[in-house]
C-alpha cells in the first residue's frame, strides 16, 4: 500500500480536537474510504499522569480508545462528502485492552472502515492500537458526521 501521509499540521486541519484532547500526531498511511495508520506519542508531560497513577503512570484506557476513534475520524473526514463535518463519537463495541501504555510510548493506530450508513452519515470502523508489533487495544468505533 502506498497511501497518503499527513503531518501534525495537516491532522489539525482535519480534526477539530486540540490539546490536551488531540491524540493523533501524524498519519503514516491513508487509503481513502478504506483504512488509515496513524501515531500518538504519549508525552510524559501529560497532566493525566499526575493522578493515574503517581509513581506508576499508565495511560487511562479511555485515552487509548479516544486516540483510536480520532484515527477513524480522520479516515472518515478525508472522504469528500464528510470534509469539514464534526465527528460525533456515538459508541464503542468489543473493547479489549491487551497491554498497558506508559509515558514515552508511541501508539501505532490503525482503523479500517467496516460499514457506512450514508442515509444517517454513521460510520463504523474496526480499530487497533499497537505498541511496536504488540496489540495494546482494539475496539469497534461508531461515529456520526454532522
Amino acid at each position: 500500500m502506498n497511501g497518503k501521509k499527513l503531518d501534525h499540521k495537516q491532522v489539525m486541519e482535519i480534526l477539530p480536537h486540540r490539546d490536551p484532547m488531540l491524540l493523533v500526531d501524524e498519519v503514516l498511511e491513508l487509503i481513502p474510504h478504506q483504512e488509515i495508520t496513524a501515531t500518538f506519542h504519549v508525552k510524559e508531560s501529560m497532566d493525566i499522569f499526575k493522578g493515574h497513577f503517581p509513581g506508576a503512570p499508565i495511560l487511562p484506557g479511555v485515552y487509548t480508545v479516544e486516540s483510536m476513534a480520532q484515527t477513524a475520524d480522520i479516515l472518515m473526514m478525508t472522504m469528500e462528502k464528510y470534509a469539514g463535518k464534526t465527528p460525533l463519537f456515538l459508541g464503542i463495541q468489543d473493547v479489549r485492552f491487551k497491554a498497558p501504555v506508559h509515558p514515552g510510548d508511541t501508539l501505532r493506530l490503525h482503523a479500517t472502515l467496516k460499514s457506512e450508513r450514508e442515509d444517517k452519515s454513521i460510520l463504523t470502523a474496526q480499530c487497533e492500537a499497537y505498541l511496536g508489533d504488540k496489540l495494546a487495544a482494539q475496539c469497534e468505533a461508531v461515529v456520526a458526521m454532522r
